[in-house]
């Protein structure tokens, strides 16, 4: 494996970094001066790596996803298909998740600012969601449930809303009380424990 460039390593971490403060604070929180500062660049070398700061969130989108997929690219592997969908439920709705929203699933720190965004980052954004729910539907299909998709696109709506609900919360037993009650109900949706 070839080693990255200076000017490779120097936009990763520019990513690396508005990837966290957008998991944490949103898009709008993504000033070019500040995110430089936070780097340790000046502001004049952000257009070496990015044409605008539009095309900086769309790369960062792109960039979150990715490290999402290869945070779980081990869960995706297990091929028993209801021990795959219960580690990709118990993982997302999980307390260590929800603890770290700058590293986390960009879906919670994300989906309402989406609307407010250029048509191409709410068209990347909608590509990655699809994937996300792709990963869901496909153990529920191999178990056989004839609705698949629409029940993933369902439990994924859930469990993005119970994530950003918990992580809103100030109380930290109401917080893993709402992930407790989604991960039941979610798991039960799916046939995976009895109601």
């Amino acid at each position: 494996m070839e080693k990255l460039s200076h000017k490779a390593r120097t936009r990763q971490r520019i990513l690396d970094e508005a990837a966290k403060v957008m998991r944490e604070c949103g898009t709008e929180s993504i000033g070019v001066a500040s995110l430089m500062k936070r780097v340790g660049l000046t502001h004049g070398g952000f257009y070496a790596h990015f044409a605008s700061r539009e095309a900086l969130v769309e790369a960062v989108i792109e960039q979150m996803f990715a490290d999402s997929a290869q945070r779980i690219a081990a869960i995706v592997q297990v091929e028993d298909p209801a021990q795959r969908l219960a580690l990709l439920i118990d993982n997302y709705l999980s307390d260590i998740h929800r603890a770290m929203p700058g590293e986390g699933c960009p879906l919670p720190a994300l989906a309402s600012e989406m609307a407010h965004l250029p048509l191409e980052a709410r068209t990347l954004f909608s590509r990655r969601r699809e994937a996300v729910r792709q990963r869901l539907a496909e153990p529920l299909q191999l178990l056989g449930n004839a609705q698949a998709d629409t029940l993933a696109a369902s439990i994924l709506a859930e469990m993005v809303g119970a994530m950003a609900l918990a992580r809103a919360c100030p109380d930290e037993a109401d917080a893993n009380d709402i992930l407790a009650a989604s991960r039941q109900s979610v798991k039960q949706r799916a046939g995976l424990v009895l109601a």
